[in-house]
């Protein structure tokens, strides 16, 4: 398979003081996502019935004030890998439900709620086209405190919880 696209990945992550009204009109996905490395993050998901491997890792001259950034390559994966990879993932696979929420501007609030392990967690990434574009960027009243630099939010971490507790957060 040939890589889906090279990216500069630039977002911002939020709490959710409560969930958006129109999200039940919203496009959404179930996605399990699994770690073969955390550092670099080398991830497999499996987004609906499309499957990928995913490169992540921190530009060394980029400076993260606002947004998270990072450089990112996501390759296609037929099932049969995926299926491979799966029984090579370190920790535990992370299931969540994603909602694809519009906002203005044409930016998407990406609102993920959590199944399995992390049952009751649920927070949302927006992610931006620019670094002047995040640094603009008003969030909605239904988003909560910029969680972008919180470790405890960190996917890579979530993996490694046995049973989410909102204790783990405070």
């Amino acid at each position: 398979r040939q890589i889906k696209e090279k990216k500069m990945e630039i977002e911002i992550k939020f709490k959710l003081k409560n969930l958006p009204i129109e999200i039940n009109n919203c496009e959404k996905k179930e996605i399990e996502q699994g770690y073969l490395c955390i550092k670099p993050t080398v991830r497999i998901r499996k987004n609906g019935s499309n499957y990928s491997l995913n490169y992540k890792w921190k530009d060394k001259n980029c400076i993260e004030s606002k947004a998270i950034q990072n450089i990112e390559y996501e390759m296609y994966l037929t099932e049969e890998n995926y299926n491979i990879l799966r029984k090579k993932v370190e920790n535990n696979m992370i299931v969540k439900t994603r909602y694809k929420v519009p906002l203005k501007d044409g930016l998407i609030a990406e609102i993920d709620i959590f199944h399995e392990n992390l049952e009751g967690l649920m927070f949302c990434e927006v992610e931006f086209p620019s670094i002047e574009t995040s640094e603009n960027f008003i969030q909605p009243n239904w988003m909560g405190e910029d969680i972008s630099f919180d470790k405890r939010y960190d996917n890579t971490l979530l993996s490694k919880i046995e049973k989410y507790s909102e204790d783990f957060f405070e």
